[in-house]
């Protein structure tokens, strides 16, 4: 929620410039700002669910207790996160920029689909190595 508290200057700003932006880039901006604004109202709800719960049950608390669920393993596990996020990102934008040029490159040559594809899969390779990662993470944890 935290997040959404700092992101929400960013969400009004953009609604505001937006129709200062150019031409072809307003449409692209609201979308972002009412995206934004849905989210920020889902995660509203989501927090007032939360808080009118009632209290937890006594499972719950004896399982926060025992200590399962510690700082040290959060951590891991968003680290993890952040790893598989940020290398499929990544990865995402790479296949997109690789795997335009390998269409232009096929269009104009038929027979350079071997290489280009060893490019692209080269640019994949970085979510699979993301994922290695996070799986040493939350084995190290």
């Amino acid at each position: 929620m935290l997040a959404w508290l700092i992101g929400l200057p960013l969400i009004v700003g953009a609604a505001v410039l937006a129709p200062l932006a150019p031409r072809r880039w307003r449409r692209g901006v609201a979308a972002l700002a009412v995206t934004g604004v849905l989210l920020l109202a889902g995660a509203v709800v989501l927090l007032l669910v939360a808080l009118a719960a009632g209290p937890a049950s006594a499972a719950a608390t004896a399982t926060a207790a025992s200590g399962a669920g510690t700082g040290g393993s959060t951590a891991a596990l968003i680290g993890a996160g952040i790893a598989v996020a940020g290398s499929s990102i990544g990865a995402g934008i790479a296949v997109a920029y690789t795997g335009a040029a390998a269409l232009a490159t096929m269009s104009e040559r038929p027979e350079l689909f071997g290489r280009a594809m060893v490019i692209v899969g080269l640019a994949e390779g970085i979510a699979i190595y993301g994922l290695v990662v996070g799986i040493i993470i939350i084995g190290k944890a």
